[in-house]
């Protein structure tokens, strides 16, 4: 069942809370629900998307961290990293690790489709809210 829906320009994903290993982080998140942003094309990264927060510290240490985010070190700033493909969580820092929090698990051909067309044309309009 999906706990939050996210909509990136028209198209909607439904998306699953990891609340077994990330408790913290997904309260946390919760709380800031609705949420709506930029998603930018983070290309050094590999086939991922990300939405920059800036100098904001949601205070939560790592919680099932990883560096290797996929659909199914030293600090950076705060951010959601959304990967469509193989990435590595990384930045002009290094290698980073973030806390896997949220799991979109259908569509994933369409979620895709769609950062790529981000990389092409530039940030656009994301929003999560509660499902």
């Amino acid at each position: 069942m999906a706990d939050v829906v996210i909509a990136i320009r028209s198209e909607l994903f439904l998306a699953e809370f990891e609340d077994a290993t990330a408790p913290a982080t997904c309260a946390r998140f919760r709380a800031l629900l609705p949420y709506e942003d930029q998603l930018i094309h983070a290309r050094w990264s590999g086939e991922a998307c990300w939405i920059p927060l800036g100098g904001r510290d949601l205070g939560i240490g790592y919680e099932n961290a990883t560096s290797y985010p996929a659909p199914s070190g030293r600090r950076s700033e705060t951010e959601i990293l959304l990967a469509y493909g193989p990435t590595r969580f990384a930045s002009k820092a290094g290698q980073l690790a973030g806390n896997h929090f949220l799991t979109i698990r259908e569509d994933l051909d369409r979620l895709a489709q769609i950062c790529r067309t981000v990389l092409w044309q530039g940030a656009t309009p994301i929003t999560l809210r509660a499902a």
